[in-house]
């Protein structure tokens, strides 16, 4: 999902790569979890984060429709959000005390927080967005340990690749006419990067190449 800003007002004005030093240690965010509520349903999810968090959870993603994703349009595309609880907006997977129940297979958005990525012609950065955090007093930590996912460039790559191929098919939905087939298509990709269980003891990138593949074969139809 897309966002447009002002990165002037929300950031400190650097550019942040993989190997560059950054103020985000918050001390593990003990006793904070700010960043867990109030958030409704902007945490878009990729194909990555289905396929960690039902490895994670041991549930297909159908199971996990019912109580922790949430499916709505986003530029034209159904996409799965991660719910809240809609009494507090908080997580649902914010446990009793506070903390995530999900750490370790988390959506890459959590990970990132409280930076954001800015995409450009072939490539992004990392920006840190300085109103978002609360914590005081944070201490400098290396981008490729603060966003914790293991092959760091291979991952880089699938986001691109994931970033492109959702800008080139939200502008089939600003195209007049065929919103039948648009419909269609945007249930069709539901179906191959979501719906469809991933081999989770497999390798990740390799099947999503398979499924873009697959995904941009089908759109030349549309």
């Amino acid at each position: 999902m897309e966002r447009i800003m002002n990165i002037e007002e929300v950031s400190d004005g650097r550019k942040y790569g993989l190997e560059d030093m950054v103020k985000v240690g918050c001390n593990d965010c003990a006793g904070c979890w700010d960043c867990c509520q109030g958030m409704e349903d902007t945490i878009v999810l990729d194909p990555l984060d289905i396929y960690r968090m039902t490895g994670g959870l041991g549930k297909s993603f159908g199971d996990l429709l019912d109580h922790a994703f949430s499916l709505g349009m986003v530029d034209g595309l159904a996409l799965p959000r991660l719910r809240v609880d809609k009494e507090g907006e908080r997580c649902v997977f914010l446990n009793a005390q506070g903390r995530c129940s999900i750490h370790s297979y988390r959506p890459g958005i959590c990970r990132l927080f409280p930076l954001g990525r800015m995409y450009e012609e072939d490539s992004f950065w990392y920006f840190l967005q300085v109103h978002e955090c609360k914590k005081k007093n944070k201490t400098k930590v290396r981008v490729r340990k603060w966003i914790d996912t293991p092959r760091p460039q291979e991952y880089e790559s699938f986001l691109l690749q994931w970033h492109d191929f959702l800008k080139e098919t939200r502008r089939l939905a600003d195209k007049p006419g065929e919103e039948e087939k648009r419909r269609e298509y945007a249930l069709l990709l539901l179906r191959i990067f979501y719906e469809r269980p991933y081999d989770t003891e497999g390798d990740f990138y390799e099947q999503f190449a398979r499924r873009l593949s697959e995904a941009e074969e089908a759109r030349c139809a549309v």
